[in-house]
């Protein structure tokens, strides 16, 4: 990808976002690639371009990696992640998503305190997969929310309410360096770019801390992720854990799955989560 995020991907995403929704609401029909194509006003040949221009590959082999069947060899797949993972423990070395990202998890005092003393910058950017909302602190990046359209009072009031004392800084020039860093090839800029200021109970950050460990391209399902943490019972309490990941894309909640190959419930919407997977599934064929 290049090092900036152009209104043309944003558009893009926008008729992918709209052509996956279009495969959901008509999957018992197996809608063929004309008729996915019409549903966001386009041709075949533009629509085939559209794909190439935004993912670099064709839109048979996006879909291709939105099946049940390509999701449940994933999850076969990750099998072998997971005892790594477990194996050296959730601290361990060797996950490749550590290199890129660290975390700080704010004490339970001080998470009683809503973020009082701290400083918060924010900003509305454009990104490969909508228009996000990111916050950061002089201790880390604190929130990172996809937003839809028109929806940027409500995102914003939402992350007010959660860090209830924090001062709060419209700061659009610095986060949009930050976006650009975690969205384009400025990302691999150094081993650890990326520092996390996580806010929520010990087991909340439990789980975003296991997701973490979760490479992109790899798949697991939510059981899986409460093996990692130790509590293989405890999938529904997981689940919770990840539907309220406070920072979407780095802490990649989106590459978990239900057992049975299915990408539904995410915070943004499965259509989202979907164009999330399917990219970074074209992405990690390509290199």
């Amino acid at each position: 990808m290049n090092n900036a995020i152009t209104s043309q991907q944003v558009q893009d995403y926008q008729r992918i976002e709209q052509a996956i929704q279009f495969m959901e609401a008509n999957f018992r029909g197996h809608p063929s690639l004309e008729e996915i194509a019409a549903s966001v006003h386009l041709s075949q040949y533009h629509f085939q371009r559209l794909f190439k221009r935004w993912a670099g590959i064709s839109p048979s082999q996006f879909m291709h990696y939105l099946t049940v069947e390509y999701a449940k060899a994933r999850l076969q797949a990750a099998e072998s992640v997971l005892h790594t993972a477990l194996d050296a423990g959730l601290s361990g070395p060797g996950r490749l998503h550590d290199l890129f990202v660290t975390f700080t998890a704010v004490t339970p005092g001080k998470y009683k305190q809503q973020g009082a003393g701290l400083e918060i910058a924010y900003g509305f950017h454009p990104t490969p997969f909508g228009e996000c909302l990111l916050a950061q602190t002089e201790r880390g990046i604190c929130a990172l929310r996809f937003v839809a359209e028109g929806e940027r009072d409500g995102a914003l009031a939402a992350l007010r309410q959660e860090w209830g004392a924090a001062q709060f800084v419209e700061a659009a020039v610095a986060t949009a360096v930050t976006v650009r860093r975690i969205f384009t090839g400025e990302l691999w800029d150094g081993e650890r770019p990326f520092h996390l200021l996580l806010r929520g109970t010990n087991f909340q950050v439990q789980v975003w801390q296991a997701l973490l460990s979760i490479p992109a391209g790899a798949m697991v399902s939510y059981h899986d992720v409460a093996q990692m943490v130790g509590k293989p019972s405890a999938t529904r309490a997981v689940a919770n854990a990840i539907a309220h990941n406070p920072i979407g894309y780095l802490i990649p909640c989106h590459r978990v799955i239900s057992k049975v190959g299915q990408a539904h419930q995410y915070r943004w919407g499965s259509a989202r989560k979907k164009a999330i997977l399917g990219w970074e599934a074209a992405q990690n064929t390509a290199h």
